[in-house]
């Protein structure tokens, strides 16, 4: 099962940034290619900073089962296909910074 990283993690994945219930979305970076919990975790806890996925490629989990998925499948969902989790509706907003 892979690692969420980030800054005052909880069980599910929510760091200090992001830390409402629906904020369960780990991406993955291209360069050190480990999930966290959101990019500011990453440039704080790193020395480069983040590198987004493509959207074909295996690169977002669902913290609350540890689902992974394609980005491409990620933003189909409102809910995590496997346990009905719900995701974030803005996390739309922050495409460019996970996915190219």
């Amino acid at each position: 099962m892979s690692e969420i990283f980030g800054i005052s993690l909880d069980e599910f994945g929510r760091c200090q940034h992001w830390h409402q219930s629906f904020d369960v979305i780990a991406n993955m970076c291209q360069q050190c290619q480990r999930y966290f919990a959101c990019a500011l975790c990453h440039d704080t806890l790193m020395t480069h900073t983040f590198q987004p996925m493509y959207m074909s490629q295996i690169s977002v989990m669902c913290g609350a089962c540890r689902l992974e998925m394609t980005g491409t499948a990620y933003i189909a969902c409102v809910r995590c296909p496997a346990c009905r989790h719900e995701f974030n509706p803005r996390c739309h907003l922050h495409h460019d910074i996970y996915f190219c």
